[in-house]
């Protein structure tokens, strides 16, 4: 039987027309093309696709690689953690200056291509991020024997303005994907298949992550300087506070992936023939948030040819018209804040588990990319799933997206049972002889048993007594004399350890026997809460989709972007690392005088910092949630009325109709009843 499809004139024009179709296995000829397959739209979508999960992974690989080298970068420059956060916050600002234009100026060009120039974007900043380390040399504080050394690099230090720089490239190149990219597949796939075709897509988003970690804990465990250095003559671990892994590797890795990733995208089309199933059924709750009719024409409106000025001067009417919807500006101001409390979890989590349960850097990143990230691509995928077969409706995606975010939630509040002690340093949590708490330094470092020995406070080069206390320096533990090299030194006639044979070792004691009991309880928590609360992140992002008119896709979309970025993505990092630093117990010094990067943290105090904020703003977006709620079920009675009111005809039994679905699951695609009879002039609104 022959069908009806839509299919675009020329680029020139504007024009849709119907034209038939024979069946698939029988060639057609098209007005330009002559003969043809009968699947090139489902194709070309398809390439899209597959093009589109490329770039989300690339993307989200560096991103997620980003994140773990936060201490590294902490390390190689000797800053501190709000730095850090400003650092991880320039992505955003990227993103902050050329979002809304990208996204409402980008709607009306060739998507594809533009897509292509940002990834380019993305892998020129993820160079430039690498760029310091071959510019600063070798780290030669590391060595034994080298404390002394001049302050010859000490201006090189702000190479990380370097590190700002390439984040800020790489936000810039990123803005055009997500907008782009997902309004171009919901404007030419199938209404239901859009959320799973979208669910798919922000699975391979997260699965970049994995990779991201899993090439974190490999550079992490590769000293800096490899391949310049003899790595028998280096004296501390992965484990050690003053480790600086091979941070730049990683980035040059990256970098190369997200070149690749804009080349498909030179070779997709501007727009697609709109498969003719998606003209022939349109349902009711989706019409019901459209003001304009035809529904067609503005589904391509993208595709019209404007004028540059006159696009500009539709910008600030369109945007007024997009924040009067109150239903996209209250989902605009929940996930502002729970985005504020993701990303500030998200971007020190691997320091969390680094300091609290006295895990490597390598290790604290790997078990996030094999553990936390694929439960979190699971539920991402599984929700978008929950969507398709139950098809749920507007009302019912928000109850679903609700109800995980408030289990998860609630689960979450175990992380504060899950405590650690803080390490045993003498002078700092411990007192020499062992008993007292302190939680202090500087003025408790020195002790009857090395105050002859003149030893400087600032330094940190920890060796671990017989007795299980770790003292800063071999100094303050009073040692006299040592042999060996490298990991094998060992310290002797150390007044301070008063037991034994009075030696030490290099580096840190590790005796925290509760931590390791507890920290796989942890993992188990942390695995079970990520999937729950990422069930309802595809739903909840149809939400934001379906509650718009389609026109105005590309700028919701974008515009959403732009602000939890810009009020959640840039201050979130600095405000959590800048209450971070507060907890910290022993600040390292740089080479000629200056504050640099933490060596010790109170864990107690870090915990009630880190997961306090962190629960503290989902407790505050879950008010907004239940407004929201409020607002739609009033839209829902206030339709009903109108229903009856007009004889259950028209617009409003369409969206009644919408409504129904919700609670009996009864109306398919084919059976809902058409708006023939909607007015152009109305426009519903949540």
């Amino acid at each position: 039987m022959p069908r009806n499809c839509i299919r675009e004139t020329s680029p020139k024009e504007n024009e849709i027309f119907l034209w038939k179709m024979d069946p698939p296995n029988k060639e057609r000829r098209s007005p330009e093309n002559g003969p043809s397959s009968a699947r090139p739209c489902c194709s070309s979508l398809k390439m899209f696709l597959v093009a589109l999960s490329f770039a989300y992974f690339a993307k989200a690989l560096s991103g997620s690689y980003m994140k773990s080298t936060i201490t590294q970068l902490e390390r190689r420059f000797d800053i501190p953690s709000y730095l850090i956060g400003v650092i991880d916050g320039s992505f955003e600002i990227g993103n902050l200056l050329v979002i809304a234009f990208v996204s409402y100026f980008g709607a009306k060009l060739h998507r594809p291509k533009i897509i292509a120039i940002g990834c380019l974007l993305m892998s020129l900043g993820t160079f430039l991020i690498a760029l310091p380390h071959f510019i600063i040399g070798r780290r030669v504080s590391c060595f034994k024997g080298s404390h002394g050394s001049s302050c010859e690099h000490e201006s090189r230090l702000s190479m990380w303005i370097y590190v700002f720089l390439g984040n800020i490239l790489r936000g810039i190149g990123e803005t055009p994907v997500q907008p782009l990219g997902i309004s171009y597949i919901d404007d030419h796939a199938l209404e239901e298949n859009a959320a799973f075709y979208i669910g798919c897509v922000q699975t391979i988003s997260v699965i970049g992550p994995v990779f991201g970690y899993l090439l974190g804990s490999i550079c992490a465990k590769i000293y800096v300087d490899i391949g310049f250095v003899n790595m028998e003559s280096i004296s501390i671990t992965p484990g050690d506070a003053r480790w600086v892994g091979a941070w730049w590797l990683g980035y040059l890795i990256a970098g190369l992936i997200t070149l690749l990733s804009a080349v498909p995208f030179w070779f997709l089309p501007k727009s697609l023939p709109l498969p003719e199933r998606r003209l022939a059924k349109y349902s009711p709750e989706r019409t019901s948030f459209i003001k304009d009719s035809p529904l067609l024409e503005h589904k391509y409106q993208a595709d019209e040819p404007a004028n540059f000025l006159e696009m500009a001067k539709d910008f600030l009417p369109t945007l007024r018209s997009l924040l009067g919807n109150p239903v996209y500006f209250l989902y605009l101001c929940i996930t502002i804040i729970q985005f504020n409390s993701l990303i500030g979890m998200v971007t020190y989590k691997p320091k969390y588990i680094e300091q609290h349960y006295g895990q490597s850097a390598s290790k604290a990143n790997f078990l996030m990319g094999v553990i936390n990230i694929p439960a979190v691509a699971l539920g991402m995928f599984s929700g978008g799933v929950i969507m398709k077969k139950f098809k749920l409706s507007i009302m019912g995606a928000a109850k679903f997206a609700l109800g995980t975010s408030l289990l998860g939630y609630f689960l979450s509040l175990f992380f504060f049972t899950m405590g650690c002690e803080n390490a045993s340093v003498a002078g700092i949590t411990r007192s020499y002889n062992g008993t007292e708490s302190l939680y202090k330094e500087d003025k408790y470092l020195l002790a009857s048993c090395n105050t002859i020995c003149d030893c400087p406070r600032r330094n940190w080069d920890p060796v671990c007594g017989e007795n299980g206390l770790t003292y800063i320096s071999p100094c303050l533990a009073g040692c006299r004399t040592s042999h060996g090299s490298g990991m094998d030194t060992v310290f002797e006639q150390c007044s301070c350890v008063a037991v034994g044979n009075h030696t030490a070792s290099v580096g840190q004691c590790n005796n925290r026997d509760s931590c390791h009991r507890v920290f796989p309880y942890f993992l188990a928590l942390s695995v079970i809460t990520s999937f729950i609360i990422s069930l309802g992140g595809t739903p909840g992002y149809m939400l934001l989709i379906r509650c718009i008119r389609p026109q105005l896709k590309s700028l919701a979309l974008g515009f959403h972007t732009l602000t939890t970025r810009t009020l959640a993505g840039i201050p979130a990092p600095i405000y959590f690392g800048a209450i971070i630093d507060t907890t910290c117990l022993k600040w390292g010094q740089k080479k000629c005088g200056g504050r640099g990067a933490c060596r010790i943290y109170n864990t107690t105090a870090y915990r009630i910092a880190y997961l306090g904020l962190t629960l503290g703003l989902r407790t505050a977006s879950f008010f907004l949630c239940f407004l929201g709620l409020v607002v739609l079920r009033r839209h829902v009675q206030r339709q009903e009325r109108n229903t009856l009111a007009n004889g259950g005809t028209g617009a409003a039994a369409g969206e009644l109709q919408a409504l129904r679905k919700e609670e009996n699951n009864s109306c398919n695609s084919d059976q809902c009843p058409q708006t023939a009879d909607y007015d152009p002039e109305r426009e519903t609104r949540l």
